[in-house]
């Protein structure tokens, strides 16, 4: 009986001490939160100055190309065998640098947006972890990359505005859907 008293006891200051230590879940859309971001704007003005600057030296090759065939259409009646093929060539090889270009500028573009947006992301998953230091959180869940259906708002806290805060957002600045923006305009 002792024994069954003993292991009673044991038991219950286990379960005790298990409830006593509760469990404290955050989640947040981090995606939207770094969509807001100042450092994200610029980002994107930077991407579309440097993707704008891209097409501009796309569009002078294509204006070039269609020139040379607009020309070569017209003229290769004229032109002996050696300049058909001279015309021919050079068509070819503006081609191939349209190409290039098309391949190196998607690499570029994406390198420079990776460049671009890595220390918004890292700065954000600093703030994250420090909001979930600081609460005693066991977990917070980035809803935006982990796809929970559901959340019990109960059970689990919304950090959003504590991360907005600590990236210096404005807590009242929210993503605008595409037709809040045009209607905006």
């Amino acid at each position: 009986m002792k024994k069954f008293s003993l292991i009673l006891v044991i038991l219950t200051a286990v379960f005790a001490s298990a409830s006593a230590q509760s469990v404290k879940f955050g989640h947040l859309n981090l995606q939207e939160v770094i969509s807001l971001t100042a450092e994200m704007d610029s980002a994107v003005a930077i991407m579309e100055r440097y993707q704008a600057d891209l097409q501009e030296t796309m569009s002078s090759m294509q204006n070039e190309y269609y020139t040379k065939v607009n020309n070569y259409q017209q003229m290769s009646a004229n032109w002996t065998a050696a300049v058909l093929q001279a015309k021919q060539q050079e068509i070819q090889e503006l081609e191939q640098r349209i190409q290039t270009f098309q391949q190196n500028a998607q690499q570029e573009m994406q390198q420079k947006q990776a460049e671009l947006i890595r220390p918004i992301y890292e700065a954000a998953n600093k703030a994250v972890s420090q909001i979930g230091k600081d609460g005693g959180f066991t977990y917070i869940f980035d809803i935006s990359a982990t796809g929970i259906p559901y959340i019990n708002e109960s059970q689990s806290i919304d950090v959003t505005d504590k991360v907005k805060t600590a990236l210096n957002i404005p807590l009242d600045k929210v993503l605008r859907t595409p037709q809040q923006a045009a209607s905006a305009q």
